[in-house]
């Protein structure tokens, strides 16, 4: 059974003149640009990552990463970085220590908001709709204490799916090879202009290389619950699955407004899904009138005034256009 550890070296440098500028030799350019891009994404989003300290009683305590996605002091964090927590403490790049309190928390997703201080660095989050695999990313952290270190690498699988502490399955996950370490959890995930498109969560144990992320576009839909409720209330619907691109014959033939969908892995048994008629390989392109493009709409509509409520399925199955109806139930650690 695959291990993962929850996450609770230095750039490579491109060759200077004498002067301690870029070389200009043609055959340097890209390192060149490589470097510059990581620098350039460091210099943006690391005044803005914090160092957290948690203390739980009794001796007990921890740390890890998160980052100020708000100019009035909201931090986004893991879950399991500060989850229980009697007592939380940030630094800032700067070296400006000061209090927090827990905002709000959500174990099935892995996230949570803090707050404490003001007037300082803030960086907002971007979007991880448009990432590729092989796009170049960069993390930054205080992984194993060594405080605002900044890894570097690629995308290496979109849509990953990843079983939260609570046993709920993460969808939409994505994975790097950008090196994580205990500690790293809670840090931003950066594109190459210094975009946050993920939260930093979790490696596989023993593994090299093997690291994910929490894309952006799930975390800013939790952050915002959490921020105006403290948690966030769901509906149960059963199903995991994956974003998609459809078929273009597909999209021109039912003249669908969006070409793409989530596609159903697993129908769990018992499920709404289940007793609706929903099936592995189904892709669901709209859901209670609300078109979903991926996994992202889905939970964005997934929440607690669907219980009870019976909602539209439309989707396409092998070749055909279904319409089902499906009744959300409330169940506290499953979507």
């Amino acid at each position: 059974m695959t291990s993962i550890r929850w996450l609770s070296q230095e750039l490579p440098t491109a060759p200077l003149t004498p002067q301690g500028e870029f070389s200009q030799d043609p055959d340097l350019g890209l390192l060149d640009a490589y470097s510059r891009a990581v620098i350039g994404a460091a210099q943006r989003v690391g005044p803005a990552v914090v160092h957290i300290q948690v203390h739980q009683g009794r001796g007990r305590g921890g740390s890890g990463s998160g980052f100020i996605f708000t100019p009035d002091g909201f931090i986004l964090t893991n879950s399991h970085v500060v989850h229980g927590a009697s007592e939380l403490a940030v630094s800032t790049a700067d070296g400006e220590r000061f209090p927090a309190e827990l905002v709000g928390d959500d174990p099935d997703t892995d996230l949570a908001v803090i707050r404490g201080g003001h007037n300082v660095a803030s960086v907002p989050l971007g979007s991880s709709r448009k990432l590729m695999v092989g796009q170049l990313v960069i993390a930054i952290g205080n992984p194993l204490g060594f405080q605002h270190t900044v890894t570097a690498g690629v995308v290496s699988a979109l849509g990953r799916t990843m079983r939260s502490r609570s046993g709920r399955l993460i969808d939409g996950v994505i994975q790097t090879d950008a090196a994580l370490n205990p500690g790293n959890s809670g840090g931003p995930l950066v594109d190459s202009r210094g975009q946050v498109v993920g939260v930093n969560t979790a490696t596989i144990m023993g593994a090299q290389g093997i690291c994910f992320a929490i894309g952006a576009d799930t975390a800013e839909f939790v952050a915002s619950h959490l921020i105006r409720d403290g948690r966030i209330e769901r509906s149960y619907l059963g199903v995991t699955g994956q974003s998609i691109v459809l078929h273009r014959r597909l999209v021109r033939y039912y003249d669908l407004s969006s070409d793409s969908g989530l596609l159903v892995l697993e129908v769990v048994p018992g499920s709404p899904a289940q007793r609706a008629g929903l099936r592995e390989r189904d892709v669901i392109i709209r859901f209670a009138g609300k078109p979903i493009a991926g996994v992202d709409d889905l939970h964005s509509v997934l929440v607690g005034e669907r219980n009870g409520i019976a909602c539209e399925v439309e989707m396409v199955r092998g070749t055909e256009l279904l319409k089902l109806v499906v009744t959300p139930q409330r169940r506290a650690d499953r979507l």
